[in-house]
């Protein structure tokens, strides 16, 4: 599968141009690495391809069609901020099992615990929520992830276990990945290559 960005542009309210003219494209199976400096647009781009935000000029396209609007999105998005992405209000059965229920291979695999399934979204850690997120985001159906600094607020420890989770699934289902980030180490060790926003973007 082939999922492209053509010219895309968001503008603020204020008349102000984020970013213009941005394309990219990610194929099945490749991991691409953006990066580029806090404030500059990246996770607004990140909503725009995961289809969480209109964008204000150009389309989005998975396999030369517009994004599907359905109950499961092919194109997950996982945020910085997992308390952010979750339902305060709910147990953690019930935000893992929001749009598909996961196995318990895929829940071992990720670290996760079953008596955490018992728990509210504030009694785990950033690093025991993320791994639900990552969970809930690699559904039947996806066939894209979108990791917006998907591991930066958690211990050196946390991230490297739900990286190599992520990556061994990823290989397994040939799933593509767009890695956002202005980390440098982790984009050399995970990615196939990296864009520079600012080269891809006109302001």
């Amino acid at each position: 599968m082939l999922l492209e960005a053509h010219n895309i542009g968001l503008r603020h309210p204020n008349g102000h141009w984020l970013f213009r003219n941005l394309s990219i494209s990610l194929r099945s199976g490749e991991i691409v690495g953006i990066r580029g400096p806090s404030g500059c647009g990246k996770t607004s781009f990140a909503r725009i391809l995961s289809g969480y935000e209109q964008p204000s000029e150009g389309v989005v396209l998975l396999d030369n069609s517009p994004l599907p609007k359905t109950n499961y999105h092919p194109v997950q998005l996982i945020y910085q901020h997992p308390e952010k992405a979750v339902n305060h209000r709910w147990k953690m059965s019930k935000i893992l099992n929001e749009g598909w229920t996961p196995d318990d291979h895929l829940l071992t695999s990720l670290g996760i615990e079953r008596e955490w399934l018992n728990r509210w979204p504030n009694e785990l850690s950033g690093g025991e929520l993320q791994r639900f997120c990552v969970a809930r985001a690699l559904g039947p159906k996806t066939k894209f992830l979108i990791a917006d600094e998907m591991t930066t607020m958690l211990d050196a420890i946390s991230q490297a276990q739900i990286w190599q989770s992520v990556l061994d699934i990823a290989q397994k289902r040939n799933l593509g990945i767009l890695v956002v980030s202005h980390d440098d180490h982790l984009l050399k060790r995970v990615c196939s290559r990296v864009i520079e926003f600012h080269n891809i973007s006109y302001k």
